[in-house]
C-alpha cells in the first residue's frame, strides 16, 4: 500500500497499488504483534501514565512483505479504534524522505481539518497531535526513513496506535516494540509461487517448488518475480528456474535473492521492454504513466502503454487503481533498476531521458492550462498546435489529470532542481506548474502545493547566490501569505524580497516590492506608512516611464489617503490617477477613477460636485462598454439625488440600473468603490 493518507471512514485520498491475492503467512508475527498491543510498557510497570501512542515497528527489507503484514495487522486490529485509520509514506521509492511538513498536512486533511497554507511543520504536526489527542485511532507510518519522521508524528494519546514500517531498527523511540521479518514459510512461500504459476506445475513437481522457494529464500518480492517470470513461459518446468537460481549461487553470483532473480527476468525482457524499464528509475516519486514512460524512452505513447501493462504480468511494475493508467516501480526494485540504468546507460543520455521528461510535463501542463482558456484566440491556436495525444477533450478531463498526477507532479519540480540549478527547464516547469493549479484549483486552494514550490526556488537561490531569483521567490510567497490571511508575513516577505531585489539591481523586482510592502501596511490598517509605500514605488516608476503603472499606484495613494480621511490628498492622487489613464487611452479604467472621484467628493461632503462627477463617469462607461459599471454608477447617483431632495429623478437612475441589468436585483450590483478596489487588486496580481 502506498496511499499517502486515508481518512477515518476508510475512503481513500490518493491513488494506491492494486493489491492482488490473499495474505499468506506470518502467523507468528501477528500473533506477537497482537500481544505486543496488550503489553504493559515501560510507564505502565512503573506506575506512571504512557504520555504517548503506542508504537509497534515491522522492520525488513523492502520486498519482505513488511507493509503487507503491516496492513494485516491494521485491518485485523481496526475495530478496536473507532475514529479510524490513518496512512502516510514516509519516503518516495527512491528513498528520498517525505517532508514530515507534507505528511502532517495530509494527515491533517484526511481528518478533514484546516492546515494553514504557509504554516511550518512544527505548527502543523502540533495541530495533528491536538487533533488526534482525544481520539482513538490506529496511525500506519509505512516505509519510514529514520526515528525523527515518527516521532514528529506520534499523537500524545495513549489511546491511539502506531504501525511503523521500517527497514532498521527506530533509535531513539521510548518503548518501541520491533517485528524484524525474515522470508516466508516454505508452505506459504510456495502457495505464493502457486498464485502465479498455477497449481498444475507446482503439483506435478513440489519438491522443484520447495527449491525455487529456498534459492528465493522466501522472499516474497523474488518469488513474485520468479512466478511472473514462469506465468510469461507456460511450457517452462519450475524445476528449470530453480536450477538456473541454484547455479548462480554456485557460480557466486552477487547480490541478494531479489537481485538475482531481478537479472534473470531483466535479461530476457525485449530490448524496447528493458529500456523502458531501466528509465523509469528517474520517474517522479516512482509513479510512471504512459507519458512518462515515453518520454523517457523516446517512443509513441501508445508503445509505452503496452510496454508498461506487460511489466506488470510479469511483476516489475504495480497497476495502481486510477481512473487514468498509473504505474508505481516497487521500492525494492528501485536500486536495482537505478543501477541497471548506470551500467546500461551513459550519464548524457540518462540526462537527456530526464530532460526529455520534464519537457512532456511542461507541455503536458501547459495544454491542462490552455484547455481552461477557450475564450482566448491565442489559447485555442496553441491548443491545436499540440500533437493529438498532448490534448485533453474538456476541462474536466484535464482537472482530473492534474489532481491524479500532482504527486509525481509535485516530485518532478523536486527532481528538476535536484542538481542545485535553476535552468529554463525547471523554470517553465515551476511556472506551468503554478499556473495549471491556480487555473483548476484556484491560487488559494492551491496554496500549499504552491509555498512547496516557491520554497524550493527560495531554497536554491539561497545556496546558489542568486539574489533575483531570490527577490521572485519572496515576493510568490509574500504573495501567497497575503491571499491567506497571513499579513505580517507577507509584510516580512516583501521586505526581504525588497533587500534582495536591491542587491540584485533589479529595478521591477524592487518597485514591486515597495508597492507589496505598502499593500501589507494597508491591510494592515497602517494609512499612512502604506501612502508612503506606494510613493516610492511611484517614483520608480515615473522615473522609468511607466506611466499605466504610475497611474495605478497614484490610485493606490489616493485610496491609503481616503482611508486616513485625508480627502484631498486623496481627490489630487486620483486625478493624477485619471490624467495617467486618459494619456494612456484606458477608458475603462478612467471611468473607475471618476467614480472614486465622485466618492471620495461625498465622503468630502461636497454632494453637488460628486453629481456632476458622477454622471461625467456614466458618460465614460458607456463609451468603455461598461454595463455593469454604468449600472453601478446609476445607482450612486440615485441615492445622491435623494440626499439632494430629488426621489423622482433617483428613481429614474435606479430604474436605467435595473434595466441594464435586467433580471439582476439591485442590491446585487456591486459599488463603484469596491469595483475600483477590485480593479486594482487585479491590476496588482496579474503584475505580480
Amino acid at each position: 500500500m502506498t496511499d499517502q493518507a486515508v481518512d477515518p471512514d476508510g475512503a481513500e485520498v490518493s491513488a494506491r497499488p492494486v493489491a492482488t491475492g490473499r495474505f499468506l503467512g506470518r502467523t507468528r508475527e501477528l500473533k506477537e504483534l497482537r500481544a505486543d498491543i496488550e503489553r504493559a510498557g515501560l510507564d505502565t510497570l512503573s506506575g506512571r501514565k504512557a504520555p504517548r501512542a503506542r508504537v509497534l515497528l515491522i522492520a525488513g527489507r523492502p520486498g519482505s512483505g513488511r507493509t503487507r503484514l503491516a496492513e494485516e495487522l491494521v485491518r485485523r486490529v481496526a475495530g478496536r479504534y473507532p475514529d479510524g485509520v490513518l496512512r502516510a509514506r514516509l519516503s518516495e521509492p527512491g528513498g528520498t524522505p517525505v517532508p514530515v511538513e507534507q505528511v502532517a498536512r495530509d494527515l491533517l486533511a484526511a481528518l478533514k481539518l484546516p492546515a494553514p497554507a504557509g504554516a511550518a511543520e512544527d505548527d502543523l504536526t502540533a495541530a495533528l497531535r491536538t487533533a488526534l489527542a482525544d481520539r482513538r485511532t490506529l496511525l500506519l507510518l509505512d516505509d519510514a526513513a529514520g526515528a525523527d519522521q515518527v516521532d514528529a508524528l506520534l499523537p500524545e494519546a495513549p489511546e491511539c496506535l502506531v504501525v511503523a514500517v521500517s527497514s532498521g531498527p527506530l533509535t531513539g523511540i521510548a518503548d518501541v516494540r520491533p517485528c524484524t521479518l525474515g522470508g516466508l514459510d516454505t508452505k506459504s512461500a510456495v502457495e505464493l509461487l502457486t498464485g502465479h504459476t498455477g497449481a498444475v506445475r507446482v503439483t506435478v513437481d513440489p519438491r522443484s517448488a520447495e527449491s525455487l522457494v529456498e534459492a528465493c529464500q522466501g522472499h516474497p518480492a523474488a518469488l513474485v518475480l520468479a512466478g511472473g517470470w514462469l506465468a510469461a513461459r507456460p511450457k517452462a518446468a519450475v524445476s528449470d528456474l530453480a536450477k538456473r537460481l541454484h547455479a548462480d549461487v554456485e557460480e557466486g553470483a552477487d547480490g541478494t535473492p531479489l537481485a538475482r532473480v531481478f537479472r534473470l527476468v531483466y535479461d530476457q525482457l525485449p530490448g524496447p521492454a528493458a529500456r523502458i524499464l531501466r528509465l523509469l528509475c528517474l520517474a517522479p516519486a516512482g509513479l510512471a504513466d504512459p507519458h512518462t514512460a515515453s518520454a523517457l524512452a523516446g517512443c509513441s505513447v501508445d508503445a509505452a502503454h503496452t510496454t508498461l501493462d506487460d511489466l506488470v504480468a510479469v511483476g516489475l511494475l504495480r497497476a495502481v487503481d486510477s481512473p487514468l493508467p498509473q504505474y508505481q516501480v516497487p521500492g525494492c526494485l528501485h536500486p536495482l533498476l537505478r543501477a541497471v540504468a548506470e551500467s546500461h546507460e551513459r550519464p548524457a543520455e540518462l540526462q537527456l531521458a530526464r530532460a526529455r521528461m520534464l519537457e512532456r510535463t511542461v507541455r503536458l501542463l501547459q495544454s491542462c492550462r490552455a484547455i481552461t482558456e477557450t475564450d482566448s484566440p491565442q489559447a485555442r491556436e496553441k491548443l491545436i498546435g499540440m500533437p493529438r495525444a498532448l490534448r485533453f477533450p474538456n476541462p474536466r478531463a484535464a482537472a482530473d489529470w492534474l489532481r491524479i498526477r500532482r504527486p509525481a507532479l509535485l516530485a518532478s519540480v523536486r527532481l528538476a532542481v535536484a542538481d542545485g540549478e535553476l535552468d529554463t527547464l525547471a523554470r517553465r516547469l515551476m511556472s506551468q506548474l503554478v499556473r495549471a493549479l491556480a487555473a483548476h484549483v484556484g491560487t488559494q486552494a492551491a496554496a500549499p502545493d504552491l509555498y512547496s514550490v516557491h520554497g524550493l526556488v527560495l531554497d536554491v537561490a539561497e545556496r546558489r547566490g542568486l539574489p533575483r531569483e531570490k527577490a521572485a521567490a519572496l515576493l510568490n510567497l509574500g504573495d501567497l501569505d497575503a491571499q491567506t490571511g497571513r499579513t505580517r508575513e507577507a509584510l516580512a516577505r516583501y521586505r526581504a524580497a525588497l533587500d534582495a531585489g536591491r542587491e540584485a539591481n533589479d529595478p521591477y523586482a524592487t518597485g514591486r516590492a515597495m508597492e507589496s510592502v505598502g499593500g501589507a501596511h494597508q491591510e494592515l490598517g497602517d494609512h499612512d506608512r502604506a501612502a508612503d509605500w506606494f510613493g516610492r514605488a511611484l517614483a520608480e516608476r515615473l522615473a522609468r516611464g511607466e506611466i499605466p503603472d504610475a497611474a495605478r499606484l497614484y490610485g493606490r495613494i489616493a485610496t491609503a489617503h481616503t482611508y486616513a480621511g485625508r480627502y484631498g490628498e486623496a481627490l489630487r492622487n486620483w486625478r493624477a490617477a485619471l490624467a495617467g489613464y486618459r494619456r494612456g487611452g484606458d477608458i475603462a479604467a478612467s471611468a473607475r477613477a471618476l467614480s472614486e472621484i465622485a466618492r471620495v467628493q461625498e465622503y468630502a461632503g461636497r454632494p453637488e460636485e460628486s453629481l456632476r462627477t458622477c454622471q461625467e463617469a456614466v458618460e465614460w462607461a458607456r463609451r468603455a462598454e461598461d454595463a455593469r459599471l454604468q449600472a453601478a454608477l446609476q445607482l450612486r447617483l440615485a441615492d445622491t439625488l435623494d440626499r439632494l431632495g430629488d426621489p423622482a429623478a433617483a428613481r429614474l437612475h435606479r430604474a436605467a440600473a435595473e434595466r441594464m441589468l435586467g433580471e439582476e436585483a439591485p442590491e446585487d450590483v456591486e459599488s463603484p468603490d469596491d469595483d475600483a478596489n477590485a480593479c486594482e487588486i487585479r491590476t496588482a496580481s496579474s503584475e505580480d
